[in-house]
């Protein structure tokens, strides 16, 4: 019997608790995770004691973008929390799937991106993805998090399903997947429903993407031995949907005898809430635009600073989240919190944390000396290297100038080159006004040049403008 005969609703995440004995001597990762809110709900119970032991794990992103946001944080610590437990993780870019588009929690359909696009996104979102790896595991060796696991850490792998689909021919594709998917079913998926219901409806691309993705579950399933699939809320009836595919490709393939559907040899899917902050908002959004995890796009420190932004109400859920502190280490800074609320002590360890496991220590290093330079009061424990490094892909607030074009020249007239006043005059009237400030010192002598000595360690200085618009000049 298939998915939609055998499986009759969904496990609530709540229902783990029941099955704590089952945990062997390191922690199981599906508990672990639902602890930390990272769990929505479940296809079966026999997941628990399936990720017992090392298994395969996929989760698939479209490269809608050059870069994964914030809010693709959330599945990716899904991943990490499997990949440091020493299962087999995938990450599944869709260099296939990404120009078609999927229709979950969507009302309009996707403005298809040309193959070059394409192409561009896969490349930059494949580093990114490793990257993330190499400083989780990094972040999670030096936490002690593996020194009470039995298993090693295995190789992520991050693969394209372009590569696959590319030589498949609509012959092919309705033969060999349209064959096994029941359009009923299909009609029922909540992504398809909620579009049918609009006046735009849903186009037969976006319609059979559920389709795409199912047959995803399967090649990974048959090529990579890989049981189960992690992705967001809105992602359950693709899931499940290849679950399905799953269950009656195996039928198919033994020519309809009855096959083996013990729990070494079933699919699982398992899905991650989908984060809301206490305002009501999507996680990883600022005025609408997303906080990217490539620093070229989103510079360190403005990740650092939306961290440092989390209010008091989510604090210690991202910090469960998006970090691997320990449930005692958590308890603690939330104590000290609570006594000297005006520190922000845990926005700061969650900005600490998750920078570091995003971007690497060095990447935190950059978001510390930044935050340091925008809003410290001295500059003297502060290198020149340091500084540069902390800004050099902050183009916004980052200036390259010729030392000859920095050494003798006025602040006015180094206010308007850089961009930090319209003009000379106007940087006049910001002095005058006691607004314009040079190495964080108030700038009042409209005669006032940069002098040798004035160069951090010979090489950078600092203008700002008001308390928050900051221009960092490299002289070369």
């Amino acid at each position: 019997m298939f998915l939609s005969n055998r499986f009759s609703g969904t496990i609530c995440a709540r229902s783990l608790r029941i099955h704590k004995s089952l945990l062997s001597t390191y922690s199981n990762v599906v508990i672990e995770m639902t602890e930390r809110g990272l769990v929505s709900k479940y296809t079966s119970p026999d997941i628990i004691r399936t990720t017992d032991e090392p298994t395969t794990i996929y989760c698939g992103v479209d490269p809608t973008a050059r870069s994964l946001h914030l809010g693709n944080l959330v599945t990716l610590m899904g991943l990490l929390h499997f990949h440091i437990r020493g299962h087999q993780t995938i990450a599944l870019v869709g260099g296939a799937t990404g120009s078609i588009g999927d229709p979950s929690g969507r009302k309009s359909e996707r403005i298809p991106l040309s193959r070059d696009i394409l192409d561009e996104n896969v490349k930059g979102i494949e580093s990114q993805i490793h990257r993330f790896f190499e400083n989780g595991a990094t972040y999670a060796e030096k936490r002690n998090f593996l020194k009470n696991s039995n298993h090693s850490m295995t190789t992520p792998k991050v693969l394209n399903n372009y590569n696959w689909f590319n030589s498949m021919t609509a012959i092919d594709f309705l033969s060999d997947v349209g064959r096994y998917a029941r359009v009923n079913t299909m009609l029922g998926k909540e992504s398809v429903k909620s579009r049918m219901e609009t006046t735009q409806g849903i186009s037969f691309t976006e319609f059979s993407y559920q389709l795409l993705q199912a047959y995803d579950f399967w090649y990974l399933y048959k090529h990579h031995g890989c049981r189960i699939q992690l992705g967001g809320n809105d992602q359950w009836g693709n899931i499940t949907a290849g679950i399905d595919m799953i269950a009656r490709k195996r039928c198919s393939e033994s020519n309809g005898n009855q096959v083996e559907d013990s729990m070494q040899s079933k699919a699982y899917g398992i899905t991650i809430p989908l984060l809301l902050t206490s305002n009501g908002e999507k996680f990883g959004k600022s005025a609408g635009n997303a906080i990217w995890l490539d620093e070229k796009m989103t510079s360190v420190f403005d990740l650092y600073q939306t961290f440092i932004r989390t209010t008091d109400d989510d604090v210690k859920k991202y910090l469960e989240m998006f970090t691997l502190l320990t449930k005692e280490q958590i308890k603690d800074i939330m104590v000290e919190h609570e006594r000297l609320p005006e520190k922000h002590m845990a926005q700061k360890a969650l900005a600490d944390e998750a920078t570091e496991l995003i971007h690497g220590a060095m990447g935190l290093r950059k978001a510390q000396t930044a935050t340091q330079v925008l809003f410290g009061d001295s500059l003297d424990n502060l290198s020149g290297d340091h500084i540069i490094e902390a800004f050099r892909n902050d183009y916004n607030r980052f200036k390259r100038l010729p030392r000859s074009e920095v050494i003798g020249c006025s602040i006015d007239r180094l206010a308007a080159k850089t961009s930090a006043a319209k003009s000379k005059s106007d940087a006049q009237k910001k002095m005058k006004s006691g607004g314009l400030y040079f190495n964080n010192q108030r700038v009042s002598d409209y005669k006032q040049t940069v002098m040798e000595t004035d160069l951090i360690d010979g090489k950078v200085c600092v203008l700002r403008v008001g308390k928050a618009s900051y221009f960092l000049i490299e002289a070369i």
